[in-house]
């Protein structure tokens, strides 16, 4: 069923490493929630594979001293979404993933090979942007961090050099502390479906209700996971009324690209980004004003 040439289990990250100097041809593979089906459908057949599923060290939710929260790329979407950290201090996050296909996936899925897909429609993905997050990766000459707006290069492509693992996502204190978010998945189905498009959003007002900071994160709206950085400048100083955000989500428009597919044409998928831009910054809005009358 599954065309495996031959596959090496690691229990550390410095074994792992070792062993993919030692076979280069082999891939990494962790939950197996996507290598293995394209295994299976005979895409990537006759394989060499070094399992990082028994790496413990890769799994959990922890808080640092200076208030990063630190995921280790084994953490699957099922953990996620029921840990006190996130559901604490992201929330969106494990909203998001817990959106991807049903619980037998979300529980063998992991964060660290969702990201490292690269597919635009990956659930985690978009929101990790809108929280500016840190990917730390490990290879044979140490550490090296990369912040995930730099992290895709291109369709299927991610910055990972020879040798290299994702240890861990990081979301930095001032990434997230008094911010409020929202994650918007549009699909054919609710439940059990690939994303037709999404947006993340994450927005930090200050003292007069006015917009002090925003991150706005799309998926299946360019060949990768983008920020609308320009047009998330128009938004600074201003306060969330539904004109501005009208305005705004005309504005992300010139930053996408959304493309032809047998999933949805350009001009659905145009129009489903305007409107899922809108619904999540109404929703931040709410969301708002809800914690200033708590």
């Amino acid at each position: 069923m599954y065309d495996v040439k031959r596959i090496y289990e690691a229990y550390t990250i410095d074994e792992a490493i070792q062993l993919k100097k030692e076979h280069p041809e082999a891939r990494y593979i962790a939950g197996g929630s996507d290598v293995l089906v394209k295994i299976r459908e005979g895409k990537m057949a006759g394989l060499e594979l070094i399992s990082l599923y028994l790496i413990d060290e890769l799994r959990g939710v922890s808080m640092e001293e200076d208030g990063t929260i630190r995921i280790g790329s084994l953490t699957s979407f099922t953990h996620i979404t029921n840990d006190p950290i996130i559901q604490k201090y992201i929330n969106t996050l494990g909203e998001a993933v817990d959106t991807a296909g049903g619980p037998q996936l979300r529980n063998i899925a992991t964060i660290g090979g969702n990201i490292c897909n690269a597919a635009p429609s990956a659930d985690s993905c978009t929101t990790v942007m809108a929280y500016d997050a840190i990917i730390e990766l490990k290879g044979e000459n140490g550490y090296r961090e990369v912040p995930v707006k730099d992290f895709y290069i291109k369709y299927a492509t991610v910055d990972i050099r020879e040798t290299e693992i994702v240890t861990a996502i990081k979301i930095k204190k001032e990434s997230y502390e008094n911010h409020y978010g929202h994650y918007f998945k549009y699909a054919m189905r609710n439940a059990m479906d690939i994303a037709t498009s999404t947006a993340s959003a994450n927005v930090k007002f200050d003292e007069n209700n006015k917009v002090e900071e925003v991150r706005i994160s799309y998926g299946v709206a360019a060949a990768i996971p983008v920020r609308a950085f320009e047009a998330e400048k128009t938004l600074l100083g201003r306060e969330l009324t539904d004109n501005n955000i009208n305005v705004f989500a005309k504005k992300a428009l010139d930053e996408l690209s959304p493309r032809d597919s047998w999933r949805a044409s350009k001009a659905l998928r145009t129009q489903i980004l305007y409107e899922i831009t809108t619904r999540c910054l109404k929703e931040i809005r709410k969301k708002h004003e809800e914690g200033l009358n708590a």
